[in-house]
């Protein structure tokens, strides 16, 4: 492999909770715990949502600044990504921790979906909202972290939201180099196959980077496939709970070790913090 793999630990994410997985932080400082473990395994971006202390997702500027406070205790070089996403929440509010802390990177959701789980075992479906992310909405989280100097995160979960990114790119908004994650396996996006992956990288433009989210179970032949195609991974307990072996992970630290496992397996390395930023060419944060 002529590449290093930069692998993204997504720490706690919005939906998952303890009834599912003791893992699962809530508070600032079991969040930068997973950070560090993550790091500890070969982490460089860590994905973080903000919890309150009873586990309900926060959206308000001073629970992420106290994220970011620690985990820059105890991981100070991490590439940081904090999240925008959310259902039902004003757009202001949304990003409004993006204006004021400036992370080095911010998720942006490329488009609108139906966002559920189906089981088909209980015949029901969970989680079944609209996650919705017009144009205009999208313009305006880009134009306030243009103005932050953070890098959008384009969040991808199907092959419309890729191209979702010309329109933006042709106004000007959107600057190289592209970073893309491609979101493969939600119910209503584009299920995860390798097949699907490689119709997913071939809609990129040039000048951009990619990692692969694998949702679920299918997490392990995405991270897979994502490494043979020489892109880059995101694991962590906000997209799946389990090992490869279907054994509960105790940490988002045991799903890093595991991806940096099969990098290494297929005889490629796993990017160091300072060789991510260089590789996805990201200056030091000015916030």
């Amino acid at each position: 492999m002529s590449s290093k793999t930069i692998i993204t630990a997504a720490l706690t994410g919005v939906l998952t909770t303890r009834d599912q997985s003791l893992a699962i932080p809530y508070t600032p400082q079991e969040i930068a715990e997973e950070a560090w473990r993550s790091v500890e395994e070969g982490a460089s971006i860590v994905h973080i949502h903000a919890r309150q202390d009873n586990g309900l997702p926060a959206y308000d500027v001073e629970t992420y600044a106290r994220i970011g406070e620690e985990v820059r205790l105890r991981c100070p070089d991490v590439i940081i990504n904090f999240s925008t996403g959310a259902m039902g929440i004003p757009r202001e509010e949304r990003v409004h921790h993006i204006k004021v802390l400036k992370p080095d990177l911010a998720a942006l959701n490329m488009g609108s979906m139906n966002y559920a789980i189906y089981s088909s075992k209980n015949k029901k479906f969970y989680h079944d909202h609209v996650f919705a992310n017009p144009f205009k909405d999208i313009r305006f989280f880009l134009e306030a972290m243009n103005e932050a100097g953070t890098r959008p995160e384009m969040e991808c979960f199907d092959t419309g939201h890729i191209n979702n990114a010309n329109p933006l790119i042709d106004l000007g908004l959107l600057k190289s180099p592209y970073q893309f994650s491609l979101i493969m396996g939600v119910l209503g996006g584009i299920p995860a196959s390798t097949a699907n992956l490689v119709h997913q990288v071939a809609q990129l433009p040039p000048d951009a980077f990619w990692q692969v989210i694998g949702v679920g179970r299918k997490q392990w032949p995405m991270v897979a496939a994502a490494i043979t195609l020489e892109g880059n991974v995101r694991v962590g307990l906000e997209d799946n709970l389990y090992l490869p072996d279907r054994t509960l992970a105790q940490s988002n630290g045991e799903l890093v070790a595991k991806a940096a496992d099969l990098v290494r397996t297929v005889g490629g390395e796993v990017a160091s913090i300072a060789e991510a930023r260089a590789m996805i060419k990201l200056p030091l944060a000015t916030g």
